[in-house]
């Protein structure tokens, strides 16, 4: 696919800073047994893909916002447009030594998001799509999967983890949904596991209490491969209420339904 420039831009970031953490995950496994940890090395290399990612972005659009899960957040000389950046995606994975994890790039325009990257450096796999330009992994196309039962799916979600008041809530939409399907999954990287949903690999996810940086690219990713996404409640706004359900078109209402009862 021969994509924008703000895309190509969004490509060459994403991989440049993809390259770095990848180096970076080689040593993790040795920091592992040291008695320093680490979890140090890690929020430094975090950092520093973050750099490199603002350095590409706005060195080629230096009017545009930033928003950012190391940086925060800054207005642009143009008000419509902003980068909405996760460098690193899965950072307890990362920690740990697994490979998977991804840096996720989004560009929203006059409150949309119009074109998103979530690049998983550890498999070489760029999940990236534009609004009206489809979605695609590397050079192939990308769409969500054909499943019409739900007995025959698998979802993904996030689990809380570390006392989070919201694991009643996540535990009651586990035993609504298990009885139903296939199987749910919880891979630790959120980007991933919409990037997943538009490549069909998963049919269906939602998550509460996420950050707009963890969404904003899946989200165009997942309806130009043909998903449907939305608020978690009807009528909110996913990227301000931190809250997403998505699937293919066969199963989303069904889906929706037993999360939402």
């Amino acid at each position: 696919m021969v994509g924008s420039a703000n895309l190509n831009v969004m490509l060459k970031a994403a991989r440049k800073a993809g390259r770095a953490l990848a180096k970076d995950f080689r040593e993790v496994e040795n920091l592992q047994v040291s008695m320093k940890g680490a979890g140090d090395f890690v929020s430094r290399a975090d950092i520093a893909a973050e750099k490199i990612i603002k350095t590409e972005l706005m060195g080629a659009r230096p009017t545009y916002g930033w928003l950012a899960e190391e940086g925060g957040g800054e207005d642009g000389t143009d008000p419509t447009r902003r980068w909405i950046v996760d460098p690193l995606d899965g950072t307890t994975n990362f920690l740990h030594g697994l490979p998977h994890w991804a840096v996720s790039i989004a560009l929203e325009h006059k409150g949309e998001i119009v074109a998103g990257v979530i690049y998983d450096a550890a498999k070489d796999e760029a999940f990236y799509a534009e609004k009206g330009a489809g979605a695609w992994l590397n050079e192939s196309r990308l769409r969500v999967s054909g499943r019409s039962k739900m007995i025959e799916s698998i979802f993904a979600t996030g689990l809380p983890f570390g006392g989070r008041a919201d694991l009643p809530e996540t535990l009651q939409d586990l035993a609504r949904i298990m009885p139903t399907c296939a199987g749910v999954r919880r891979w630790g990287s959120a980007a991933l596991d919409m990037a997943y949903v538009a490549a069909g690999r998963y049919d269906g996810f939602w998550e509460r209490r996420l950050n707009a940086w963890d969404m904003a690219a899946g989200i165009v990713i997942v309806r130009e491969a043909g998903g449907f996404i939305e608020p978690l409640r009807k009528g909110g706004d996913i990227l301000a209420d931190g809250e997403v359900i998505c699937a293919n078109e066969a199963i989303f209402d069904k889906f929706a339904g037993v999360i939402r009862s």
